[in-house]
Order: C-alpha cells, then sequence, then structure tokens
C-alpha cells in the first residue's frame, strides 16, 4: 500500500474479526465537512467521535465472541475507541479526528480493535481536468511513437479476380 491513505467518508464499508459479513459506517456526529462529493450533501468525513452504533444495520452477524450453544448471539457492536486516525487536524463541530483507512475500531464486547474498514468510502470522480491531462499526455506519447492510431489507418478491401 502506498504511503498515502484516503481518509473515511459516510458510506464506508466496515468489517469486524470476529463477525460474519461487513457493515456500513454512517456519520451522525458532524454535518458540515465533506470530502470526495462536488454536490456537498453526501460523503461526510467520519471521525473518531462515531462511537456507539454508527452502522446502517448495527450488526455484523453472529459474533464468534459470544456462544450459546451450537451456535452464537447475533453481533451488536458498541464502538467504544478508534486508533490509527489522522492526528494532525481536528474536526472542531465533534472535537474528533478524521479516520484513515487503516483505522481500527474497538468494540465493547472484544476490547481490542477488531473491526477494521474495508472501503474508506471515497469514489473517484474523474473531472475536466483530468481529461485536460489527458489529452496532453497523449499528445506526448505520440510524439514519442509516431504509430497512428486505429482512427487514422485507412482500411483498404481488395477483391480477388479470377
Amino acid at each position: 500500500m502506498s504511503t498515502n491513505k484516503h481518509l473515511v467518508c459516510h458510506s464506508a464499508q466496515c468489517n469486524c474479526n470476529f463477525g460474519d459479513f461487513p457493515d456500513i459506517l454512517q456519520v451522525k456526529t458532524q454535518k458540515k465537512h465533506f470530502i470526495n462529493d462536488s454536490g456537498g450533501s453526501q460523503k461526510l468525513i467520519a471521525s473518531t467521535m462515531e462511537l456507539g452504533q454508527p452502522f446502517t444495520a448495527n450488526t455484523f452477524g453472529q459474533c464468534k465472541l459470544q456462544p450459546t450453544g451450537s451456535s452464537f448471539k447475533p453481533c451488536q457492536p458498541i464502538i467504544t475507541a478508534w486508533d490509527g486516525f489522522y492526528d494532525k487536524v481536528q474536526i472542531m463541530e465533534n472535537q474528533g479526528y478524521p479516520l484513515l483507512e487503516d483505522s481500527k475500531a474497538t468494540c465493547a464486547i472484544a476490547g481490542s480493535p477488531c473491526v477494521s474498514i474495508l472501503t474508506h468510502g471515497q469514489v473517484a470522480t474523474p473531472s475536466a481536468s483530468n481529461f485536460e491531462e489527458t489529452e496532453e499526455e497523449q499528445a506526448i506519447t505520440q510524439q514519442m511513437n509516431p504509430v497512428p492510431s486505429k482512427s487514422k489507418v485507412k482500411t483498404f478491401k481488395f477483391r480477388l479476380i479470377k
């Protein structure tokens, strides 16, 4: 993985080491700071204040730490703390620190960091500047390798004469 880490936002997918399936993180502690959202209405930055039950379904399936005879109790995660956050910036609205894609949450049942982030929630969306940069790169590549593109090659059809 690169040294650059993504910030986590609303709709990040999380997983518990002791659960069966992932759940979606919901940001409920602040309403002002967005990331990766041109409209500024959907991708709130997740912070260390996403505590308690900050997930959509509030379950990771069955909790392997809570056996009940031949099965397990349903998981009901209670997040008590986050580790591995970005401590150089503090979100003033909730006094939390932004979560990073390798942050881990401690669940009250496990007592240790067992909830990890599978996907950070950001979605790459190309902008006009991305296309301008691509056109410039293509022009440079064309000068270095002057093989014509498929659209510039003329196609000839031949007929066999008997």
